[in-house]
């Protein structure tokens, strides 16, 4: 589980807006130089609200590794993927069309790349509808006076 502290800035119904604070594992971390995290100073997170957290409370949310693996895959690697995959095909397939294979591989492979990032448009706004792939505020650790 991947965890983060924060502060609750807004709250709705079911959802809780938290301002994310930087860590100790952020500071000490030895790529801190070559990661942007660190710079951000207003992550704002929205977070499914089933510890009952207000305004004003500091508060732990947790999301899921594995949720987490997925998506990274689906957003980095899947397009990457389909890219190389069609540019293939198209290498492949060149001698059905008056094209060499260098122009047949390139449009193929970014017809590919173009169709993979349109499929993680789509599929990434459905999962955004699930929980699991939702931050939680899973603990409240002081409450607002």
């Amino acid at each position: 589980m991947a965890t983060e502290k924060g502060i609750v800035t807004r709250v709705d119904s079911t959802t809780a807006w938290v301002k994310t604070m930087i860590d100790a594992a952020c500071s000490s971390c030895d790529a801190k130089h070559f990661c942007d995290a660190h710079k951000v100073e207003d992550r704002e997170v929205e977070a499914l609200n089933f510890a009952g957290a207000q305004k004003g409370d500091e508060v732990v949310i947790d999301c899921h590794t594995s949720s987490l693996l997925k998506i990274s895959f689906l957003l980095y690697v899947f397009p990457i993927l389909c890219m190389i995959l069609g540019a293939v095909i198209g290498q492949n397939i060149s001698s059905f069309f008056y094209f060499g294979e260098i122009p047949s591989s390139l449009i193929f492979g970014f017809s590919f790349f173009i169709i993979a990032v349109l499929f993680v448009k789509n599929k990434g706004n459905k999962l955004t509808q699930k929980s699991e792939y939702r931050p939680k505020i899973i603990k409240i650790i002081r409450r607002q006076k």
